[in-house]
């Protein structure tokens, strides 16, 4: 891991974490994220989750993506993750190499679509997507990337209950469990990985960013990686995530694959239908690379 974080580290400028400058509040970014809720519309984001230790940062994964809405929220999401690591880290193991390849994540409604990364292992020769058999908008990187939806109304407003207004926007924290409760993102976020009680209550810090209107700009959020993996070599390391958001209000459009292109049934290995792989392995591999 140490080798891994040095290299990353090398590779990146230190950031600061603090939000982005910006005018002071002065509306409800509940009411502003509501008002954006109009079918055909959505909203637009990128971000970066990076590995800490000290002054040390790099890196990790790279996602972009955009929500679309619907009367009620959102209603839809196209994300496409990647984690920054070359390659040949993986040496010939097809399986781990297939990490170092982007994932493609369509969600409309409560289905999900999977392509690309370790997925596209799964995927029958003759189709290019894998429907899920639950509904995982962040894909499998999504413990890696923004677990803090703001697009979730109730989830901002128990963000914002207690939180510090800053200059530009507002800052705070919760807790794992405390943001399960209220994020159905932040469910699906963890249906692969599984968190025990101990790190349920492992908190995440966060700082957002808001323009005029209210409507999130920036979002940055901190939280031990003890919260995700088990285990020594992780001391005082931390996950950190730096999102941007754009384009409020802008036409997003996101349909499901087509039909004849969707699997519902992945392979094994040796080509052979079968259920789909037990979860916690799958990230149980991805955590191998930090060991």
């Amino acid at each position: 891991m140490k080798k891994i974080l040095a290299g990353l580290a090398l590779a990146t400028a230190a950031t600061a974490i603090a939000a982005t400058p910006a005018q002071a509040a002065t509306k409800d970014p509940v009411a502003a994220v509501k008002q954006q809720f109009v079918p055909g519309k959505g909203v637009t984001f990128v971000d970066r989750g990076m590995v800490v230790q000290g002054e040390r940062r790099g890196i990790l994964v790279r996602r972009n993506g955009s929500y679309g809405f619907g009367k009620s929220g959102v209603n839809a999401s196209d994300i496409t993750s990647k984690y920054n690591l070359p390659a040949d880290l993986f040496g010939d193991d097809e399986e781990a190499k297939a990490l170092a390849t982007p994932e493609h994540v369509v969600t409309v409604g409560r289905k999900s679509y999977v392509s690309g990364s370790f997925w596209g292992l799964m995927v029958p020769e003759d189709k290019s997507w894998l429907k899920l058999p639950v509904s995982l908008p962040g894909g499998a990187f999504a413990p890696f990337g923004q677990v803090l939806n703001v697009t979730e109304p109730t989830t901002l407003k128990t963000l914002l209950k207690g939180a510090k207004a800053t200059g530009g926007g507002y800052s705070g924290s919760i807790s794992f469990a405390d943001l399960r409760k209220v994020s159905p993102y932040a469910r699906s976020a963890f249906e692969l990985q599984k968190q025990n009680a101990k790190q349920l209550k492992s908190v995440i810090t966060w700082k957002l960013a808001v323009d005029a209107k209210g409507l999130p700009t920036r979002l940055v959020s901190s939280y031990p990686a003890t919260a995700l993996f088990t285990g020594g070599g992780f001391g005082k390391t931390q996950f950190s995530v730096d999102t941007r958001f754009t384009g409020w209000g802008g036409k997003v459009v996101i349909q499901a694959p087509p039909a004849d292109q969707v699997a519902t049934k992945p392979k094994d290995a040796n080509g052979d239908d079968s259920k789909a792989p037990e979860a916690p392995q799958i990230l149980g591999d991805v955590g191998k690379i930090f060991g």
